[in-house]
């Protein structure tokens, strides 16, 4: 026993020593180390390495077209680089080190956008100040399961409730908010800075408090990789396995049927709320198309919305137009590759005198668009 004690005591030591360790090296490097100016400076020890090179959405003006730019090696074998001044923004980089990109071993904040794992760093100030969680009252996520019989299977969703939400009565409205290809029901929480921007814009009166209900717009699967049965498979942008026994939005219903059962929540069109970006934006035309007089708040962000000749879509429009809503917000780049199918379904909706509101941006297909549209169009929702 005696033995047993001191093997455990000499373990005990050892793994302190060596936390201690990894504090002591990893306190030599500071990155991303941000200045008084809003220039940052980024960091690497790769004493070895031949070429070290930095790739983030702060070097052009398009996170689509990520450039990578050459670091500099000091005697110390430490690699830096700094930027120009920087706009408040959200921003992600990775090292290029030697031909293979890794993300940075001194900043633990990392993301994931499909299969590709990048750090990220916030810019303090107007947009910033949203996208970071500050000393305001905090909203709760949860990730939870609800049973679609329309897919035949058990599917996960993220929800948040606003602050407060457990301690009183009340019940609230919901936005249904949608990710894009690739994406699934933890995208918007991650890239998207969905809590953070919430808690932030209620906490300054300017959104009301809602649940925002972020779903997996996959239809073949049961959740994002790693948390259903099929384990650990490689996130992918197209589907994988087997056709679905229906689409996502055919089997929308499920998704409100479980949140109005679950959730103190208004079961009114006026208290309801649709919006996505990309496949999601697709996703929310169609859905607001198909539940034509369920959600009075429809929010198109770079949508894949697509109408063409299509008499069907053509005739749910006028269905919709006819049962009336409050807002039909339509936002879209300059630059993004989906811009001239929203200019087309735009000069659809205007031949039969569809309303609608249209905020066009700068840049492309981008997460910077897509959170500035959603600090936008929170506020303008349940008024």
């Amino acid at each position: 026993m005696k033995k047993l004690f001191l093997l455990v005591a000499a373990m005990c030591v050892c793994l302190g020593a060596t936390a201690q360790e990894a504090l002591r090296s990893g306190s030599q490097i500071v990155s991303p180390e941000i200045h008084d100016n809003n220039s940052v400076t980024l960091r690497l020890f790769a004493p070895e390495a031949k070429k070290v090179m930095v790739a983030g959405n702060f070097l052009t003006a398009d996170e689509k077209d990520v450039t990578a730019t050459e670091m500099t090696r000091n005697e110390q074998g430490v690699w830096e680089y700094t930027s120009p001044v920087l706009r408040s923004e959200l921003y992600n980089y990775n090292f290029i080190v030697d031909g293979v990109k890794i993300c940075d071993p001194a900043n633990v904040y990392v993301c994931r956008d499909v299969a590709a794992m990048f750090n990220i760093f916030i810019i303090d100030g107007d947009r910033g100040e949203l996208y970071r969680v500050n000393d305001v009252p905090h909203g709760s996520v949860k990730r939870t399961w609800y049973n679609s019989p329309t897919l035949g299977k058990d599917r996960r969703i993220t929800v948040y409730t606003p602050a407060g939400y457990e301690q009183s009565k009340e019940k609230y409205p919901v936005l249904y908010l949608l990710h894009g290809a690739g994406g699934d029901e933890e995208a918007w929480m991650t890239l998207g800075r969905t809590s953070q921007i919430l808690d932030n814009l209620i906490a300054q009166g300017k959104a009301k408090p809602m649940l925002v209900v972020m779903t997996n717009g996959n239809a073949w699967q049961q959740a994002a990789p790693g948390e259903a049965a099929d384990q650990m498979r490689q996130p992918a942008m197209r589907m994988a396995g087997g056709r679905p026994a229906a689409s996502f939005e055919q089997s929308f219903g499920d998704v409100i049927k479980f949140v109005e059962s679950n959730y103190r929540v208004i079961k009114k069109k006026e208290a309801r709320a649709v919006a996505g970006l990309s496949m999601g934006g697709g996703h929310s035309f169609n859905i607001s198309r198909t539940y034509p007089n369920t959600f009075d708040y429809v929010g198109l962000f770079s949508a894949a919305a697509r109408i063409g000749d299509n008499k069907e879509v053509q005739e749910s429009l006028k269905k919709q137009r006819d049962n009336g809503f409050k807002l039909y917000w339509i936002a879209c780049g300059e630059t993004d590759f989906l811009y001239q199918m929203n200019k087309e379904a735009m000069n659809y909706m205007d031949s039969i005198n569809f309303p609608y509101t249209y905020r066009e941006s700068g840049e492309g297909h981008i997460w910077r668009n897509w959170r500035i549209y959603l600090s936008e169009f929170a506020p303008m929702l349940f008024k």
